[in-house]
């Protein structure tokens, strides 16, 4: 198996410069590191007061030590993850890991690896997703909201996936609601499985992302992984399970209550959503915040919320939001202006 290891024998300050430092980046892995036309390191240099030169497979970074240590440090665990998560890019991943480096480097947050799954190890990004992933740890009720993209259910799934191959539960029951996207799809042929299977689909993929797709399959046939609609929760009781709603601020106020009241012993029930992207023809009937507020004093009961300087996934993702966000704060200030 090839190794993404950094040959750190080569670490050597140019000449009489101990304001420099040099990398070897083994030949398999330059173009991730680099970026096509080198725009990997364009981005880290508008980004990070430091001077980069590509000359083959070497990177001469100058600049201040902590941030030439970031950097290095940045570049080993984007090697270490595209070797954990087998064919993956790193295209977008080494910016991506940068960003949030460099965002972590003012609280000192260390990682906190939560998920050792078949095909990956997991850990937080942000100071918000390392303590998530704690909490996924030890309280039985959690309420994640927060925009799209910065981790709520892919990390909850992965912790699900985790604590059941460690026998910390007997199974994984995976829930959303079936509401359809501001769109009328009308009548959709199949069984009731092919017609709620798309509702789903983000579930499935977040668990083919952690292990093998036959070992998906094969637990999902011994009913040690469940998908299903939130429609379907209703008299049951969840024993040693580990149970994920997905999307809920499409849940009712009742439906998040019902969901929750399944909850039986030793099990762990993990509710996240966006409240500012429901599905739901009056908005109004969203159950997430209300349900938040009025379980606020429990104590068993844990809510993290989640803002941009979460997001993990493309840049592109956070300029999206940050637009968004702007526009509705200004038609905000425009109707208070003219009351």
């Amino acid at each position: 198996m090839k190794t993404t290891k950094i040959n750190t024998s080569t670490e050597q300050p140019f000449k009489d410069d101990k304001s420099s430092t040099v990398l070897n980046i083994e030949n398999d892995y330059a173009l991730d590191i680099f970026g096509i036309n080198n725009e990997n390191l364009d981005f880290i240099e508008e980004l990070l007061p430091l001077k980069i030169f590509q000359k083959g497979n070497q990177l001469h970074i100058k600049g201040e030590k902590k941030f030439r240590n970031l950097l290095s440090n940045t570049i080993f665990q984007t090697l270490e993850e595209i070797k954990n998560k087998k064919n993956k890019s790193a295209t977008n991943l080494m910016q991506e890991n940068i960003k949030m480096s460099l965002s972590n480097e003012s609280e000192n947050i260390k990682k906190f690896s939560v998920a050792k799954t078949i095909k990956c190890d997991i850990t937080g990004k942000s100071k918000n997703q390392n303590n998530y992933l704690e909490i996924l740890q030890k309280k039985q009720i959690i309420f994640a909201i927060g925009p799209a993209g910065t981790g709520k259910t892919f990390l909850a799934v992965a912790a699900a996936v985790s604590q059941l191959l460690d026998g910390q539960f007997d199974r994984i029951i995976l829930s959303r609601p079936a509401v359809e996207a501001g769109e009328k799809l009308g009548f959709l042929p199949g069984d009731l499985k092919e017609k709620v299977d798309p509702y789903l689909r983000p579930l499935y993929d977040s668990l083919n992302d952690l292990m093998p797709g036959e070992v998906v399959l094969r637990k999902m046939q011994s009913s040690e992984i469940e998908i299903a609609p939130l429609a379907f929760m209703r008299g049951r009781t969840l024993n040693n399970s580990f149970v994920i709603l997905d999307e809920a601020q499409n849940a009712t106020h009742t439906q998040i209550k019902m969901f929750l009241t399944r909850c039986g012993k030793n099990s762990r029930m993990v509710v996240t959503g966006d409240p500012s992207q429901t599905d739901l023809l009056k908005k109004s009937d969203s159950g997430l915040l209300k349900s938040i507020k009025i379980l606020e004093n429990i104590k068993e009961i844990e809510m993290i919320n989640f803002d941009r300087n979460d997001i993990v996934r493309d840049e592109m993702v956070t300029k999206i939001i940050e637009a968004y966000d702007n526009h509705d704060e200004k038609i905000s200030d425009l109707f208070s202006t003219n009351e």
